[in-house]
């Protein structure tokens, strides 16, 4: 049976309709939003193997320090979206995709919402202090570029928001990095760059699908503000400038060089073929899963193609 769920600490707000019970963990998978997580976790771990294989140390003589460096990073990646759900409670309601978060909903309260997300963050930080000061400095940026930066400061005042929330989705692989050496390498700045150049492509070409629910919410992404076609030249610059960075990671090999090569020249593709298609929201999917696709492959055939350095 439906039942309507209100949060009592949203006065005056519109009471949302639950078509379905959830359960508790899907209301905790919800809150901490799994899929950024995990997305974020493959990137963190590629950092680490790369950190040790560029410095020539055994995965196996430190596998306690690749339980902290994962264990903390999630903790810290997913107390930041707790906070941004937190913080976010009123406009929520008004997207489609955001309106039955558990803290909408009112299943969990922004109470404990809040109480989580600061436990949750503090025992990341922890967890990633043990490994390095370093590591857990970086993870802090990152939340707080997520948490502050973004989502109390830019997200609903300027369409720069997503270059500024990239910021903080582009540290993961310099956590697992520094975790191992805290002296970055080019190789992990490089990291950073591709993260960060590839977060804008990919969430405008969301906000794009989203355009409606952003414009109801009052958050000034960019195809909101500057319409579709500005957006899509936008895209283009993005992916255009990925071109190069695959050229820095030279020593990964030229299996690797030719993959990731293949991969920006047919996401650069892809993303003129918006200039002449008429349908501007199938053309923002197929540059979306494309982009999850590409952040996928990219960063495993990071560690494929390293799996030869010893384990032991």
């Amino acid at each position: 049976m439906d039942k309507v769920e209100s949060n009592p600490q949203l006065v005056g707000k519109t009471v949302i309709t639950n078509e379905k019970d959830t359960t508790l963990f899907a209301d905790l998978k919800a809150l901490i939003k799994v899929g950024i997580v995990n997305s974020n976790l493959i990137t963190t771990f590629a950092g680490f193997w790369l950190a040790l294989y560029f410095t020539n140390m055994s995965f196996a003589a430190n596998w306690g320090v690749f339980i902290l460096t994962m264990a903390g990073s999630a903790l810290v990646i997913s107390g930041g979206c707790i906070l941004n759900n937190w913080y976010d409670v009123d406009i929520d309601p008004v997207m489609k995709r955001t309106k039955n978060r558990p803290t909408v909903t009112g299943n969990i309260s922004l109470n404990m919402a809040l109480f989580l997300g600061i436990a949750t963050t503090t025992a990341g930080l922890i967890l990633l202090l043990l490994t390095t000061k370093e590591a857990a400095i970086i993870g802090f940026l990152g939340w707080f570029t997520y948490v502050v930066l973004y989502t109390m400061w830019s997200k609903r005042r300027y369409t720069l928001n997503t270059a500024i929330g990239s910021l903080s989705g582009a540290v993961p692989p310099l956590i697992g990095w520094a975790a191992i050496d805290p002296n970055l390498h080019i190789v992990a700045i490089v990291l950073f760059l591709i993260m960060f150049i590839w977060q804008t492509p990919h969430f405008l070409a969301l906000a794009m699908k989203k355009c409606k629910d952003y414009k109801a919410a009052g958050i000034p992404m960019l195809p909101v503000v500057h319409g579709f076609e500005f957006t899509k030249r936008q895209i283009v610059v993005y992916i255009a400038c990925l071109l190069p960075l695959p050229f820095f990671l030279s020593p990964l090999g030229t299996t690797f060089l030719v993959i990731a090569t293949l991969l920006n020249v047919g996401w650069l593709v892809m993303g003129i073929s918006g200039f002449f298609m008429k349908d501007d929201l199938k053309w923002a999917n197929m540059i979306f899963i494309y982009s999850l696709n590409y952040l996928t492959i990219l960063f495993l055939m990071m560690v494929v193609v390293t799996l030869d350095f010893p384990f032991i």
